[in-house]
């Protein structure tokens, strides 16, 4: 009786440890029904895809929904967390195949194509992620994937920061920059002699280097209009993020249009004075919800932009931690009648699953008019029509694992790229055909196989084939006399784009020795049988 009881004690305790330990944790997960095998996990957290023909990796992406409606252009990614293997520039194919990736750059966000002087450049922040901030520069690589310009903050002991870098529509370029400050803290319960990280942006010439306007968070707001708690920091170890802008934008009249994530704010600045002119959101929020729809009550939320006159675009984060009482994050298109200061919500957008993006993440309109959601911390992005259906919604990591964190992409970005490497077609033979690549070319249509009797004579084109993803196997033409070969990219129109070097094919080379190789190995073993019968016979 008492072996029971005590039996029956220890159950009960365990199940009160599992539900007091355990159950908190598996709601962190996100298991459904209607999850295939891949947002499960049966590919890893971060599923990634190998190649022949070279030694990159990339995420393979998976798509939860498609539609032909789906902009056509390009997708741009920077993947890092836990299960990557390295962070890197990542561009993709509408149709989730690899276009080019570079890990050179190391810690690299907000990767997006802009243009600057009527080019196009890859643009984006590269240097050491410091927390809540970063520590680097910004970067302009041109058609080639060369480095054009380089561009840092102004001011003695300043550091270029991750969340911002927004080439305006007059060649200059808005950057965020985080910078530790003395401020009294007392307000929200810490030290008069504390320290906060000020939220200031620049807008700097590209071109002179020359800074042109700079604003700080710290000279027109409160410390104690922040949402955040202290949490241990206010010390000049470790500054308190009492502001934590994370966009900047430039409107036709020259103010800017300003988000705050821990404020819960989105304001507009005036560009002479730097005077706030108005504040949606938040503690100070001006603006009253004619639409009753939730246009001003929004949190930690990213990327403010001007769609028009009277209408900004954000992506409704709702949630700061995983255990946010809100159930999934939400872009949103707001309109402003600014004189009376109203706002209305005219669309909301959701992603298929409803994730919850705790942190990161962006909106933009695409040039057809679709909407453009990265979703940050949950890996994936999404795209609506302008009323909010979705098109296509794809995953880069396993999505009932998103709340880990695993794999992020601070934004994800959709848009038109033409990139021309300097590098030569990369291709590999193989027993089963030949393997071959270009990392960053994005006009390569057909694989041309071209085949010499001798390196220096003149070509004989054997096939083309139609590129087929970011690798194409092409099969060796049967009993072909011609032992060497080499394969040659064309555009659409037929023009040459690159060739790889004259190779030799298996058939001719590797193959033939082996079979010398073998007719060895099998005169030996003969010749080893028959000394062998030798040595026997005369035993016997």
């Amino acid at each position: 009786m008492v072996h029971n009881y005590r039996r029956g004690l220890l159950a009960a305790l365990g199940l009160v440890l599992f539900y007091i330990f355990v159950v908190p944790q598996l709601y962190r997960f996100r298991f459904r029904l209607d999850l295939s095998l891949y947002d499960l996990g049966f590919y890893g957290l971060s599923p990634s895809r190998s190649y022949v023909s070279t030694s990159l990796t990339s995420p393979l992406l998976e798509f939860v929904r498609w539609d032909a409606r789906c902009d056509p252009g390009f997708v741009f990614l920077t993947p890092r967390g836990f299960s990557v293997d390295k962070p890197s520039l990542n561009i993709f194919d509408a149709q989730g195949e690899l276009a080019w990736k570079d890990e050179s750059w190391g810690e690299a966000q907000d990767f997006k194509v802009q243009q600057y002087r009527g080019e196009n450049y890859l643009t984006f922040w590269a240097g050491v992620e410091l927390d809540i901030h970063g520590n680097g520069s910004w970067y302009m690589l041109n058609s080639f994937y060369q480095p054009s310009y380089n561009i840092s903050p102004v001011g003695e002991g300043l550091v270029g920061d991750l969340h911002e870098f927004h080439i305006t529509s007059n060649d200059t370029a808005l950057v965020t920059i985080y910078d530790p400050i003395p401020s009294d803290l007392t307000s929200l319960g810490g030290s008069s002699s504390g320290w906060v990280y000020d939220a200031l942006f620049q807008e700097i010439d590209i071109e002179t280097g020359k800074l042109l306007f700079e604003w700080r968070a710290s000279q027109h707001y409160p410390v104690e209009s922040t949402f955040l708690a202290l949490d241990g920091h206010g010390d000049k170890s470790k500054p308190f993020d009492a502001f934590h802008i994370n966009s900047v934008d430039k409107d036709l009249w020259g103010n800017y249009l300003v988000s705050m994530r821990h404020t819960h704010t989105i304001s507009s600045i005036k560009g002479e004075t730097g005077e706030v002119l108005w504040t949606l959101g938040g503690r100070l929020n001006e603006f009253s919800d004619v639409s009753n729809s939730g246009s001003t009550d929004f949190s930690w939320q990213h990327d403010a932009r001007w769609l028009g006159n009277d209408t900004i675009s954000i992506l409704n984060n709702a949630a700061h931690e995983f255990d946010s009482p809100a159930p999934y994050s939400n872009g949103m298109v707001i309109q402003l009648d600014i004189h009376a200061r109203e706002a209305t919500l005219l669309v909301s957008y959701c992603e298929s699953q409803e994730v919850l993006a705790t942190s990161q993440g962006n909106m933009r309109v695409l040039e057809n008019g679709n909407v453009f959601i990265g979703w940050g911390h949950s890996a994936a992005f999404t795209e609506f029509t302008a009323d909010g259906e979705i098109l296509c919604d794809v995953h880069f990591g396993a999505s009932a694992y998103f709340s880990l964190g695993r794999i992020v992409s601070y934004r994800a970005f959709k848009g038109y790229w033409v990139g021309t490497p300097l590098t030569e077609p990369s291709a590999v033979v193989t027993d089963d055909g030949i393997y071959v690549s270009w990392n960053g070319a994005t006009e390569v249509s057909e694989w041309q196989l071209e085949a010499f009797e001798q390196p220096s004579d003149e070509s004989l084109v054997l096939e083309s084939v139609p590129k087929t993803g970011f690798e194409t196997r092409i099969d060796v033409p049967e009993n072909t006399k011609y032992p060497f070969f080499r394969i040659v990219a064309l555009d659409s129109d037929g023009t040459a784009l690159g060739q790889t070097p004259v190779m030799q094919t298996q058939a001719q080379g590797s193959d033939d020795s082996s079979s010398v190789k073998l007719w060895i190995l099998i005169t030996t073993a003969l010749f080893g049988c028959v000394l062998y019968v030798i040595w026997l016979s005369r035993k016997l």
